[in-house]
């Protein structure tokens, strides 16, 4: 991988397995939009961004100086992760070595706890577009703007003082008590969302289904979109689905990356299935 740094952007070149639509719109993240040129814009630890590639495969980031890329970027978009070895593990399942060929490109972005617990908390029971517009409103009404229309996501402290009542105006329906209590439990420190992240999986995952209105689909969710935890392995209907595959458990090429190896099934699943 090389990075150039130029006036405005970041030029990165010789990134294996980073397909912007694959990466940016599978339901990971919630905080992107594709704009009309095939480029994405969006707001992640604070920082506006407009993402794209140009036709050398080169990643262009747009406004983008060396301490935001090497603060928060280039970690968010995990680029010094060797997934070109990952994925030639994986494809000694045969499932996936297909699924990998015709979806080449799918990344785990490395999100904030915070805003991936919450957004996931939001996802019950909710589709993609609906997700989106939900954490938009929330955005814009309790976040800080960091470029023309477009806003950070909302600290716990900054919530704290909303009511059930103020989350289901955004939309949150019965997820409003659980942001409430969430919220004010993370704000007062009731709740460490550092310390759940340095914990072993199994009881890190213990205490995210301690949190009121937390079930095992969002734990897994944040897990591995929020806290990097590789191995959490999140199962709703499509994942259901895929597991009749594999009748004896997950072959163990998936060991310890099993959550990039959801994200492929997950896609190939809602492709196919």
């Amino acid at each position: 991988m090389r990075v150039e740094y130029t006036q405005n952007d970041v030029v990165v070149s010789d990134v294996e397995c980073l397909d912007l639509d694959l990466t940016l719109d599978c339901g990971q993240a919630f905080r992107w939009e594709k704009q009309d040129d095939g480029s994405y814009s969006g707001v992640a630890g604070g920082y506006f961004l407009n993402i794209s590639k140009n036709e050398n495969g080169d990643l262009i980031f747009r406004n983008t100086d060396r301490d935001s890329f090497e603060g928060f970027f280039r970690n968010y978009f995990d680029l010094d992760k060797d997934y070109k070895k990952i994925c030639e593990t994986l494809k000694q399942d045969e499932l996936l070595s297909s699924t990998i060929d015709e979806y080449y490109g799918i990344r785990i972005l490395n999100q904030e706890p915070w805003e991936a617990l919450c957004s996931f908390v939001i996802s019950q029971q909710n589709n993609i577009k609906r997700i989106k517009l939900i954490i938009s409103r929330l955005c814009a009404a309790y976040g800080d703007e960091v470029a023309d229309g477009w806003y950070s996501f909302p600290s716990a402290e900054r919530l704290s003082a909303l009511t059930t009542e103020d989350f289901e105006a955004l939309g949150c329906g019965y997820r409003a008590k659980y942001l409430e209590r969430l919220s004010k439990d993370v704000a007062s420190g009731k709740i460490d969302l550092e310390k759940i992240k340095s914990l072993p999986l199994e009881e890190a995952r213990k205490e995210l289904l301690n949190i009121y209105g937390v079930g095992i689909k969002v734990a897994n969710c944040a897990l591995l979109f929020g806290f990097q935890f590789y191995s959490a392995f999140p199962v709703d209907v499509w994942m259901k689905r895929v597991m009749e595959y594999y009748p004896d458990g997950l072959p163990k090429c998936f060991d310890g990356i099993e959550g990039i190896a959801q994200q492929y099934l997950f896609h190939w699943a809602r492709n196919n299935l």
